[in-house]
């Protein structure tokens, strides 16, 4: 039996088996303190190893668990592929939210979940990401301007992806909502009609679909080994980002010859006529007034305009795939409500989309946020990287965290919960907006209740200062997009109960992709 050890096919596996082994013993990542283990079971040799294979497999149940047996305090929680994470109670929420970056820092928890070092083309763009701040300053300030283009390409993608069936007819709704969400949403990151090509926009759908699964590929390979891994890893990464620059490039270096020729010349203002109002539009100014032509590079330029697509497209698709099931499977009577409301509104304003107009139809945000409470992606929220050397020392639990850690706060079960919500299980598109009339709350108090709003209770969009910083534009562009599909498409509405399950993979949920649903188009009076 010895002498077996000895021979390469077992000396190999044998050697890593040990390397591992030792690295993990004296490089293991952060020392954590002694706390319940969710997923370990009773007899367990390797309760913490046991416990990351479980959860990684069915990490609701290890949700429930942390709520319903550790519910008032911190519990350790190990998922395969995404690390052991210090679960604090809720109660603990306000003081995540609290901590700057240089406390408890979201970014470095990004970054090691996508591997970013390595599945991205330019780490200096993750390391350094200037784009932020044009999501939260222009973006959100042009919200107004862009409504009309929205609107427009709304109506291009939604009839060339669904085209105009007289009968009910079976469609993929995140497939066809996908691309839709694509064409849209590059309508305002480049403009038109480079938002229309196809080629461009299947190359930010691959993108975004490979992505996420190198990066988890490599989270489970021994971190000696992932620059090994990487390289060939990353081969379909580097393969759709050079199809991306010839798609993009073409569009991007007659820009920058234009941008600079209007600042050299006053004459050529009149003859190029007025600069685009897109994001890369935006990329291109900023790059140029920070003065580093690095960031004017035209593949720095397309790498970001391909990183923005990545952060938008399946969060925005599978947040209206989600409503338009629950729709579904809901009642008439709400699609008829919602249907006379958008009509309503737009009588208003002429029948013009405008971002006065989108504001006042609440039950439509609340049809929208009572969906994403129900079907968020996010289960566990605030998830954080300990930064200070000397660690951090929680104020509720008195848990002394060390650096490197990464903590978390619960958050599908506060979504769940029946003090906050009652019915919690049940769809009620309405929930908010009612409590939005009622005239007997404070003004603040109802306001609160718009989708975009963050609180402790509702973490579909973080909360605090690192809440997400494009859930403005993305909220108006789903509402508009809801919107006209409500207008122009009937949905065969089958009842309550027959709506497909969402599925969990690791501790993300999504919903389901490969749901169909009837459609036909509507016959206007």
């Amino acid at each position: 039996m010895l002498q077996d050890v000895g021979r390469p096919a077992l000396l190999g596996p044998a050697v890593l088996l040990v390397g591992y082994l030792v690295y993990q013993f004296l490089y293991g990542g952060p020392k954590l303190p002694k706390l319940p283990i969710i997923g370990a079971r009773k007899g367990d040799w390797f309760p913490l190893i046991q416990a990351r294979w479980r959860n990684l497999m069915d990490s609701k149940s290890g949700v429930i668990q942390a709520e319903t047996e550790f519910k008032d305090q911190a519990v350790l929680f190990p998922v395969a592929g995404t690390g052991d994470i210090v679960m604090l109670p809720r109660a603990e929420t306000q003081f995540v939210t609290d901590q700057p970056e240089t406390v408890l820092d979201m970014h470095a928890a990004v970054v090691e979940s996508m591997q970013f070092m390595y599945t991205s083309a330019n780490p200096e763009l993750i390391s350094n990401p200037i784009h932020h701040k044009l999501i939260t300053t222009t973006l959100t300030n042009q919200i107004g301007n862009l409504v009309p283009e929205v609107a427009d390409e709304t109506a291009y993608c939604l009839d060339r992806d669904f085209g105009s069936p007289e009968d009910w007819t079976d469609v993929c709704i995140y497939k066809s909502m996908l691309l839709t969400i694509a064409g849209v949403t590059n309508r305002v990151f480049v403009g038109k009609p480079k938002c229309r090509d196809m080629h461009m926009l299947n190359q930010t759908l691959e993108y975004a679909h490979w992505l996420p699964i190198i990066g988890q590929l490599l989270r489970n390979t021994w971190k000696p080994l992932r620059p090994v891994f990487a390289w060939f890893l990353t081969i379909p990464i580097h393969r759709i980002t050079r199809a991306f620059h010839r798609s993009l490039l073409p569009e991007i270096k007659p820009r920058l010859v234009a941008y600079d020729a209007r600042r050299e010349d006053p004459e050529a203002k009149s003859q190029l006529g007025p600069e685009p109002n897109d994001f890369l539009q935006w990329c291109i100014q900023q790059a140029k007034e920070m003065g580093d032509p690095y960031l004017w590079d035209s593949r720095t330029l397309a790498n970001r305009i391909l990183l923005v697509n990545f952060a938008a497209l399946h969060t925005s698709s599978m947040a209206i795939t989600a409503v338009i099931l629950e729709l579904m499977a809901s009642k008439q009577a709400y699609i008829d409500e919602l249907r006379a409301e958008i009509e309503g509104v737009l009588a208003e304003y002429g029948g013009e989309w405008n971002k006065r107009g989108l504001a006042r139809m609440e039950k439509l945000d609340s049809a929208l946020r009572e969906s994403a409470r129900l079907n968020s992606f996010v289960t566990v929220g605030l998830t954080r990287q300990v930064v200070p050397r000397d660690g951090i020392t929680t104020p509720v639990s008195n848990l002394h965290l060390p650096q490197g850690a990464t903590v978390a706060v619960p958050s599908y079960t506060v979504l769940r919960d029946a003090e906050l919500y009652p019915d919690p299980y049940e769809f009620k598109p309405f929930r908010f907006s009612a409590q939005r009339d009622d005239d007997s709350v404070d003004y603040v108090k109802r306001a609160n209740k718009a989708w975009v709003a963050t609180s402790k209770e509702y973490l579909a969009f973080g909360h605090g200062r690192t809440a997400c910083p494009g859930r403005f534009f993305a909220a108006n562009e789903l509402k508009l997009i809801l919107a006209y599909f409500i207008l122009n498409y009937d949905i065969e509405v089958t009842g309550p109960g027959s709506r497909p399950r969402n599925k969990w993979y690791g501790l993300i949920r999504i919903p389901p992709m490969e749901a169909k649903i009837r459609i036909r188009r509507r016959v206007k009076a």
